[in-house]
């Protein structure tokens, strides 16, 4: 279990005089709920699969249970919750979200007030809350500019500048995974190209087990696994590179499950460090899976009014 403590509150938050923070990441493979003291340590959290092909209602139902469960088994009261979300998150609704059907009609923070009985509810995107993860207890902190690169289910990128996250006029900054891919014009989506679930349906293709973690691990020798791979990598580079001279990042922080690959990240590298005049350089997030629901909590604990 992680256990770490979110800076930058007032003495009366640090006191532990106040209740829980509540943390739910709501992914397109998984979902993870934590539950944190008043100053951000986590107590207990677990991960469920989302069941995206169920539909979005089912996803928020079980994640909602599960944070009831968890509250109810730390006492107390609930002081803020916050919520990491694929997409662009409005009152009425989510846009660019379409893992999960029906997950665009969703109304979390309303969900979360009805369900769980917290009156302050935050909610942002799930990169965006990675990346403000990272600036408060990660790699950012001693960063800027920084780029957050999520290859998880789909791909998405978050910009931090002089310690905040920028959103962009509709909220949508960092929305790669829309970016214009092959020829002819229009040609594809990137995500389409590179991401989870698009190395799984390549490794299904190839005949490989273990969607993109076992291409991966089978692409270390030449041969044609790695060249197809490659392609699909090859893909990623090219918008990566143009998100790096666009921002000039001191570092960029790559988060989700495919950038545990450490081949993957290794390629990252190489073609960044061929093209690049000023190459950034390029971690893995030490948060593993955790730097959303991290971001979540953060979030959460940032919404509880300042107490003198």
């Amino acid at each position: 279990m992680t256990s770490v403590r979110l800076p930058g509150r007032s003495a009366a938050v640090d006191s532990g005089e106040h209740g829980l923070l509540l943390g739910v990441d709501f992914g397109g493979t998984k979902m993870a709920v934590g539950v944190a003291d008043g100053q951000g340590r986590l107590l207990a959290h677990e991960r469920v699969p989302t069941h995206a092909e169920q539909g979005a209602p089912q996803a928020l139902e079980r994640a909602l249970t599960l944070a009831a469960k968890l509250v109810a088994a730390h006492g107390g009261t609930v002081d803020a919750a916050g919520i990491a979300s694929p997409g662009v998150v409005r009152p009425d609704g989510i846009d660019l979200a379409p893992n999960v059907p029906g997950w665009e009609r969703l109304r979390l923070a309303e969900a979360v007030r009805a369900r769980l009985g917290v009156a302050t509810v935050a909610v942002d995107n799930d990169l965006n809350a990675a990346a403000l993860a990272e600036l408060r207890l990660g790699a950012l902190r001693d960063a800027d500019p920084g780029l957050v690169v999520g290859l998880g289910t789909g791909v998405a990128a978050a910009v931090t500048v002089r310690g905040i996250v920028l959103a962009g006029h509709h909220g949508a900054a960092g929305e790669i995974g829309y970016a214009v891919s092959g020829t002819p014009w229009p040609g594809t989506m990137l995500e389409l190209e590179f991401s989870g679930r698009a190395l799984d349906g390549l490794a299904a293709e190839l005949g490989v087990a273990g969607g993109a973690a076992g291409l991966a691990d089978r692409s270390g020798a030449p041969g044609a696994l790695r060249a197809a791979l490659l392609t699909r990598l090859d893909e990623l580079a090219r918008h990566l590179v143009t998100c790096c001279l666009l921002l000039d990042p001191q570092r960029v922080v790559l988060v989700g499950g495919v950038a545990g690959s450490e081949l993957i990240r290794g390629l990252l590298t190489d073609r960044l460090t061929e093209v690049l005049p000023h190459r950034p350089e390029l971690v893995l997030s030490r948060f593993a899976d955790d730097a959303a629901l991290l971001g979540a909590v953060t979030l959460a604990r940032e919404a509880v009014p300042a107490q003198v």
